[in-house]
C-alpha cells in the first residue's frame, strides 16, 4: 500500500470534484480555484459529493501522479464546510484509514440572565 509520510504537506480542496476529472483538470484546480502550483511538493487531494472517492494528485520530478481511491462500503469522513484545508499525511491517513478529522467541538456556552 502506497501512503504519504506523516511530514508531507497536504491540501484538501474545498469543494465536491467530479471524479471524471483526471492529472490536467485537477491541475486546473489547484492552480485556479486554491491559487497553488501543482508542481510544487505538495500533495492536493480531491473527494466526490458522495464522499465514497478520492484522488490525490502530486508531482514528482517529471510528472504527475494520480493515485484514486473508491470506498466499496462506508464514507470518507469529509464535511466541507468544516475541514481543514491544510493538514499533514498523518491526518491524511486517518482520513483515509475512515476517521474524522475535524478538530473536536464542545457544546456552545449557554449564558442566562435570571431563572425565571
Amino acid at each position: 500500500m502506497i501512503r504519504p509520510a506523516a511530514d508531507t504537506d497536504v491540501f484538501l480542496y474545498s469543494e465536491p470534484v467530479d471524479m471524471r476529472k483526471s492529472i490536467n483538470g485537477l491541475a486546473t484546480l489547484v492552480e485556479q480555484e486554491m491559487a497553488l502550483s501543482p508542481f510544487d511538493r505538495k500533495l492536493f487531494v480531491f473527494c466526490n459529493r458522495g464522499r465514497d472517492k478520492v484522488k490525490l494528485l502530486y508531482w514528482e520530478r517529471n510528472g504527475f501522479v494520480l493515485w484514486y481511491k473508491r470506498l466499496e462500503k462506508f464514507r470518507f469522513q469529509w464535511h466541507w464546510d468544516s475541514m481543514p484545508s491544510h493538514i499533514d499525511g498523518d491526518l491524511l491517513n486517518r482520513l483515509l484509514d475512515g476517521y474524522d478529522i475535524r478538530p473536536p467541538q464542545p457544546h456552545p456556552a449557554l449564558t442566562y440572565t435570571s431563572m425565571i
